[in-house]
Formats: C-alpha cells, sequence, structure tokens
C-alpha cells in the first residue's frame, strides 16, 4: 500500500512539475494534469511523434520509454550533464520543478530534432570534406560526452537491462544439487521463461540488480541480503502463455524458505531444523544451538526445480515409489531415479564402469549399518539397472527402503501421520482455488500454513472449535491453486514430500533449454557437449 501511494504521489507531482514546463514550451499548463494528453505533449516536446506516447502503455518497456522521456526533457531546457540526467529518471520531479521555477532556464526547442540536424549536417560536412565546418562544430558540439561518460552510462544501461529482462523475461538458472540427477544434472545452466506461466510483477522493491537474494554463500562481510524487505508491492500474475501440466519441470520460490539458517555447506528452512533437533533430542543426543535466523520475503526466498507431479484439484498417493494420481498410476520420468545397493560377490565393485553408464558417485547416499560398517547405495534409472544386470550372476543389487521417520514427511506430524515415507505416502488432496476442505483434527496439519502463511489468515482454534479471522467456522476455501512438485531423484530429493504443497504465487517459470553444462558442477572435470541446447521440459 505504501508503495501505490508512493507512485500516486509520484504521478501527482509530475503533473504538476510540469506543468511550468509545457507553459515555458507554448502549452497550456492544464495539459499536464490530463492522463494520456500530457503524454502526448510531453512526446512532441523533446522532438517525438505523437504515437511514441502508446509505449509508456506497454509493461516492462514503458520503464525504459518513461526514463527516456525524462532524460529528454531536461535536455531540451539545456540540462546536459550525467547528473542532471540520472536525477530526472531517480525522481523527475524535482528537476522539473527547479526548471520551471528558474526563470533562466528557456526551453530550447525538441533536443532529438536538434541532435538529428546536427548530425545531419555534420554529416554533409564530412561528405563536402568541409575540415573548418567539421572542426567548428566538433568545438561547439552541445552533444558531446566524454568517454568516461560514454562508457559509464553504457555500463548503468546494460545493468539495469539485464536487471529488467532477468526480473520479467528470461533469467539464467544453475542447477546446484542432484534431486533431478538423470534428468537435469548438477553443473547444467539453464534459461528460463518467466512469461510462459505468467509474468509475475516483482514485490521486493529495492533490491541489488542481477543478484537473486545473497551477495555470498559463505562467511564474511559480503554475506548478507541483497534487498531490503520493505516497501515492497502486493502479489499480480500477467496472463499466462500456457498453464502448468502433469510432469512439467517447473522453477518456484521454496516455499518452506520465508525463515532460514544459512550455514556454509546448505541452507536449511526453520522448520526443518526444527525437526531434525527433534528427532535428536528424542534420540536422546546433543542438540546444537539455533544459529542466527534470516526472513525472506516470497520473491527472495530459494528457487528450486522439480517435477510438477500433481495439479490442482488432484487426489495423489505413492505406494513403494509408485505415484499414483486419482487413482491411476502416473507415467514415470524415464530417467526417474532410485538408490541401490549393488554388491559383487566375488570382488570389489568396478566404480568406473558406473561412472561409464552415467551413475553419479557423488551422489551416493552413505547409510550406517548397526556394525559401523558403511553402505552406499547409488542412484539409478532403469536404463542403468538393466545395464548393470549384464554384468553377471556376481553383481546383485537391493534397493533402499526408506524408513519412518516420525515428523520428517509432509504433514510434518510425528502423531498422526508417523508411518508415512517418501515411497509410501499418502493419499492427499491438493488444493484448488475456490475449493473447500473441512477442519478437523485429521486435516488441519495438511492446510494450517497455507491459511495462516500462504493466504495470510490468523487461525484460532479454541475449546475444539475452529477461528479464521475471528469468526468460527468448519471449513476453509481456498484462494489459490496449488501444486505437488517432485525431483526425478526420488531417494534424493527434498521435494513435496518433505515440505508440502507449491502455492501458485510461488511459481517463478518453465525452464526453456540448457545453455550450459559441466561435468559435476566443475569446469574443471570438463564441458558436458551433449548437454548444450537441449530441452530442458522434454528430457
Amino acid at each position: 500500500m505504501s508503495v501505490l501511494l508512493f507512485l500516486i504521489v509520484l504521478y501527482i507531482l509530475l503533473g504538476l512539475s510540469m506543468m511550468r514546463l509545457f507553459e515555458k514550451a507554448g502549452i497550456p499548463g492544464w495539459k499536464a494534469l490530463v492522463p494520456g494528453l500530457a503524454a502526448v505533449e510531453w512526446s512532441k516536446m523533446v522532438g517525438r511523434k505523437p504515437w511514441y506516447a502508446a509505449w509508456l502503455l506497454f509493461p516492462i518497456v514503458n520503464i525504459f520509454i518513461y526514463a527516456a522521456l525524462c532524460i529528454d526533457m531536461v535536455r531540451s531546457f539545456g540540462k546536459h550533464s550525467f547528473w542532471e540526467a540520472a536525477l530526472s529518471v531517480i525522481y523527475a520531479p524535482i528537476p522539473f520543478f527547479l526548471i520551471g521555477r528558474n526563470p533562466a532556464d528557456k526551453y530550447n526547442g525538441p533536443i532529438l530534432e536538434q541532435e538529428r540536424e546536427f548530425h545531419k549536417a555534420y554529416h554533409e560536412a564530412q561528405e563536402k570534406k568541409d575540415k573548418n565546418a567539421l572542426r567548428k562544430m566538433e568545438a561547439n558540439n552541445p552533444f558531446r560526452k566524454s568517454q568516461f561518460r560514454e562508457w559509464t552510462e553504457a555500463i548503468i544501461f546494460a545493468v539495469f537491462a539485464a536487471a529488467f529482462i532477468r526480473m520479467f523475461l528470461i533469467e539464467a538458472y544453475v542447477i546446484p544439487t542432484s534431486s533431478m540427477e538423470g534428468t537435469l544434472k548438477v553443473g547444467d545452466y539453464l534459461f528460463v521463461s518467466k512469461a510462459h506461466y505468467g509474468i509475475r510483477t516483482p514485490m521486493t522493491v529495492l533490491q541489488f540488480p542481477l543478484i537473486h537474494n545473497r551477495f555470498s554463500n559463505g562467511s564474511g562481510l559480503l554475506a548478507r541480503e541483497s534487498y531490503l524487505e520493505k516497501p515492497s508491492l502486493p502479489y499480480h500474475r500477467l496472463p499466462a502463455l500456457e498453464m502448468i501440466d502433469h510432469n512439467e519441470p517447473v522453477v518456484f520460490n521454496f516455499p518452506a524458505g520465508d525463515s532460514v539458517i544459512i550455514t556454509p555447506n546448505r541452507t536449511y528452512d526453520i522448520y526443518q531444523w526444527r525437526r531434525e533437533v527433534d528427532l535428536l533430542r528424542r534420540a536422546n543426543r546433543p542438540t546444537p544451538p539455533t544459529p542466527e535466523i534470516v526472513t525472506r520475503p516470497l520473491d527472495k526466498k530459494d528457487h528450486y526445480i522439480k517435477r510438477c507431479i500433481g495439479l490442482p484439484g488432484d487426489s495423489l498417493q505413492i505406494r513403494n515409489g509408485q505415484v499414483y494420481i486419482n487413482g491411476k498410476a502416473v507415467q514415470n520420468p524415464s530417467h526417474m531415479q532410485f538408490a541401490y545397493y549393488i554388491k559383487n560377490t566375488t570382488g570389489n565393485l568396478n566404480l568406473k564402469k558406473l561412472e561409464e553408464i552415467g551413475v553419479s558417485l557423488n551422489d551416493a547416499i552413505a547409510m550406517e549399518l548397526p556394525d559401523g560398517s558403511i553402505r552406499r547405495y547409488y542412484n539409478l534409472d532403469a536404463g542403468q539397472i538393466k545395464e548393470i544386470q549384464t554384468w553377471g550372476a556376481d553383481i546383485s543389487m537391493e534397493r533402499f527402503e526408506p524408513g519412518t521417520r516420525p515428523g520428517y514427511v509432509f504433514p510434518n506430524d510425528p502423531d498422526q501421520y508417523s508411518n508415512w515415507t517418501v515411497d509410501n505416502f499418502g493419499p492427499i488432496y491438493i488444493p484448488k482455488k475456490g475449493t473447500s476442505v473441512e477442519l478437523t483434527p485429521a486435516s488441519l496439519p495438511f492446510y494450517d500454513r497455507i491459511i495462516r502463511v500462504y493466504e495470510e489468515n490468523n487461525l484460532e482454534i479454541r475449546n475444539g472449535k475452529y477461528f479464521i479471522n475471528g469468526q468460527e467456522t468448519t471449513s476453509y476455501t481456498f484462494k489459490q491453486d496449488y501444486y505437488w512438485m517432485m525431483g526425478d531423484n526420488r531417494h534424493n530429493s527434498e521435494d513435496s514430500r518433505i515440505w508440502g504443497y507449491v502455492p501458485e504465487d510461488h511459481v517463478v517459470g518453465k525452464p526453456l533449454f540448457i545453455w550450459f553444462s559441466t561435468k559435476n558442477g566443475n569446469i574443471r572435470e570438463g564441458i558436458n557437449w551433449d548437454r548444450i541446447f537441449r530441452s530442458a521440459s522434454s528430457m
């Protein structure tokens, strides 16, 4: 609301400050107060065609058009310095007001027409090889800029143009973890379209350009957030080019990432940290002190990429690792992986042979057995399993069986759903906008965070009765759609099975293609040439 008020005040002050400028240019001042007409007259004042004002109606583009009009306006009154141009972009009413109240500042005519005439005359002098005219024009060139200024303006424009493209249209994204391994590998660099599922307008206003949420992932002076939480804008999404479909990879903001603990090795959401500490406490093991908690607004939560398994309104269940949607087994991704223990009864396992068929040794799950020995499980897809089965009768495989960890999997209720695992899960309902659910002790763990956090309601339970925003109720109607996201590396992915639903307002965009890929995320190990320019959505 504060940002909206700021924009309204800016618009009013802009109109008032331009009244005197219009009058100095021989235009009735009242036209500066008429929306649309003011933009047309403004365009004509600086040497643009009247239709040029229509560009101000186009989102994103209008930001650059507005900035150019502000700069050309002050230049039309003889203000050519870098700082005068910068101030006109930062807050135009200030220089416009100063020019309007200063009798010495005169309107010199449309600056762009003057530039065109100057360059035309200069070009004609060059063709005639009139050295005297050229020297005179160069000495009195009002549009001349120093090389330093040229570079400075070019860099500023490039940075902010890149920032706006990244913010609204396409963003580069790198796969940091192995949760989609087999399909999208660690070290894959993707271009992600923010237009396919609808451009989400920025919510965090003050942020450092080209950095998502943190200056550094390590410790030190630069290890801090790259934005200010306030002021902020409300959530809004422009019309989508297409809807999210089953089995599509999607980039989204980590839903549970509103409060995080950042360590040198990884980032924990506070809820996961508390669950891990609770498990240690239940096992009578020492618990670590809680480090600093960093809070993040919605659009500054970490980016995740997973496959959309469930859509709004779906019923989902997992049995022995197979996902069922509305009672039917879904088609599994071609490179979906599960973890297997591979045993060679006649000797040691040939790890180099595993690498040759694409098995990631770095991604192995190490399990400590009761005797203290370590057993390693390797994540394999169906093709790799078939290949290993051809290696001989002395090779055997045993699939990893995830055990129960009370409170670990969604809905993170250790009392009611303690027997659920990542391989045997559900059934659950995926909320759809406009549908209602009954509130009961059994259903509340699934929807508590939706009601309180994602949809910003006050939920209270008094004497076994439910009160939402002070009103007693027995049901809740969802305000937005939700999705169920899972990684293809099913035994090594923290996804909706751990932290639940992904709200529609957290959706960032659709992965387009891999534009670069390094082996194991390390350029020193080489480049995956065969993955470059492959579609990220068709694998």
